[in-house]
């Protein structure tokens, strides 16, 4: 008698799950965690259970007017050194958020040295489009090492990816995902993200053409770092024309995931991440301080700063871990 009961629950979830969502949607599963579900009642009513509750609780809601002058003053005081990158994203998120259909999804490509900025780019660009930030149900964060770890999982990984964008575009219209560690990551997942970036109008039935893909990579960190020092110039002055052979080597067979993403036009904005000055080191101190609820020092700031490494040797010009280690680094003068 229970389990006939528990199989007619489970059947007339199931319908009003079919009701409620299409089956193709699968918003409120990650890749990393698809399982094969059990051929039973039981299984039935808590994935039924399961994705009723997702549909009637999680809506794309919680995007927030967009703001450009906003944009701008985020990127003022929280990134540092970095005109070039600040100029880019300026431009391209106000074009992009600023049409009702835009043609394709935005892509932007964000490059350089550990600890210039790009993830705290990637963050200021997500918290300037939701509420909830980082935290938002409609922004997804993958690292490759850590998400797509096995190399003889592969098959099982572009199945499931494919499916996660489908389902959190097909929930949440302007979905925002973020893959780190991008040179890490299989050709063959590359091309398992390729079709949401391109042109078409529909893939099943979705359109992605208002999604957002940021991919970050240090591919192109040692020629980013080395022009700089060749072109000698304040980077104030910078335009992205100085930097054009950072972009040939970066289009060479030596970076084959993003010229292989160039090569159909699938990224909009390859952006140059600079390596930071014992300068910018410092704002990054004080503004850790800030953070962390604690008065600004700038003795202290200036201390912490010369303790860092700078490379090239014979001119320390520039931070070797940019701001990636201050944290750490202020717990002991702390």
């Amino acid at each position: 008698m229970d389990a006939t009961r528990r199989s007619h629950t489970g059947t007339w979830l199931l319908f009003m799950l079919m009701l409620v969502a299409p089956l193709h949607d699968v918003e409120c599963l990650e890749p990393v965690s698809l399982t094969i579900a059990a051929a039973s009642a039981v299984a039935l009513t808590s994935y039924a259970s399961h994705r009723l509750y997702c549909r009637l609780t999680q809506r794309c809601d919680e995007e927030k007017p967009f703001s450009t002058a906003a944009l701008n003053a985020d990127l003022t005081n929280r990134l540092f050194g970095q005109p070039l990158a600040k100029a880019a994203i300026i431009w391209a998120l106000t074009d992009f958020m600023g049409s009702e259909y835009p043609q394709k999804a935005l892509t932007l490509s964000l490059h350089g040295w550990t600890g210039t900025g790009k993830n705290l780019a990637s963050k200021i660009i997500v918290e300037n489009i939701y509420k909830l930030g980082m935290k938002s149900k409609c922004v997804h964060l993958y690292v490759s090492t850590l998400h797509f770890p096995h190399e003889d999982r592969i098959p099982l990984y572009q199945d499931q990816l494919h499916t996660w964008i489908r389902g959190n575009v097909s929930r949440c219209a302007r979905s925002i995902f973020i893959f780190d560690e991008m040179e890490k990551l299989s050709p063959d997942l590359i091309d398992a993200i390729k079709p949401f970036l391109n042109y078409y109008e529909h893939i099943d039935g979705v359109s992605f053409h208002k999604a957002i893909f940021i991919f970050l990579s240090n591919a192109g960190n040692e020629q980013i770092n080395e022009d700089v020092v060749k072109i000698a110039m304040e980077r104030h002055s910078l335009q992205l024309y100085h930097l054009e052979s950072i972009f040939s080597t970066l289009f060479s067979n030596r970076i084959l995931w993003h010229r292989s993403l160039i090569g159909n036009s699938l990224i909009d904005f390859s952006i140059p991440f600079l390596p930071l000055e014992l300068g910018h080191v410092k704002r990054c101190i004080m503004a850790e301080l800030r953070q962390s609820g604690l008065r600004e020092d700038e003795e202290l700031a200036s201390r912490v700063a010369n303790e860092m490494v700078y490379f090239p040797k014979d001119r320390k010009l520039f931070s070797d871990r940019g701001c990636k280690t201050i944290p750490a680094k202020l717990l002991i003068h702390l």
